[in-house]
């Protein structure tokens, strides 16, 4: 059961109308700006293979970017609770995607690669462990259909 819940609002809004809007799939831009109240505003646009612009987040960059801050913010919660002062974090996260015949697709893995500093060598073992903790912690990768892997790197 729930205790809370959280509700989020975002706006996103289509900048890529060129004149004739959707006339043709060449014809049409795919960029759009995501908005949220007292944030700066987000330019996107589709992964360069789908005609969109390279210069500009796409969705699948953001929801790899969601996996990976989710596990950190989940594992530094971890950590601190186990005692473990963490120095420095880094991810390397990679995702892959599969294209279907019928032109959907979907994820069908992710790849969390974090680089993390303890500051007690005592502390490594427990600190590569708590990864497994953060990630039942992390509502984003609790919310996704395909499975996050972790591949973490602990110095002190």
């Amino acid at each position: 059961m729930a205790l809370h819940e959280h509700h989020y609002a975002i706006t996103v809004s289509w900048t890529g109308n060129r004149g004739t809007g959707t006339s043709g799939y060449r014809e049409y831009g795919r960029g759009h700006d995501v908005t949220a109240a007292g944030l700066p505003t987000l330019h996107g646009s589709a992964d360069p293979t789908f005609h969109g612009d390279r210069d500009r987040w796409n969705p699948e960059l953001l929801l790899l970017t969601a996996l990976a801050q989710c596990h950190m913010l989940s594992y530094l919660h971890v950590a601190v609770n186990h005692g473990i002062v963490v120095t420095n974090y880094r991810d390397e996260a990679a995702g892959v995607m599969r294209l279907n015949a019928d032109g959907s697709g979907q994820f069908i893995s992710a790849t969390l690669r974090p680089v993390l500093t303890v500051t007690d060598p005592a502390h490594l073992g427990l600190a590569a462990a708590l990864h497994e903790e953060a990630a039942q912690k992390c509502f984003i990768a609790r919310s996704v259909n395909f499975p996050v892997h972790h591949a973490p790197t602990v110095t002190a």
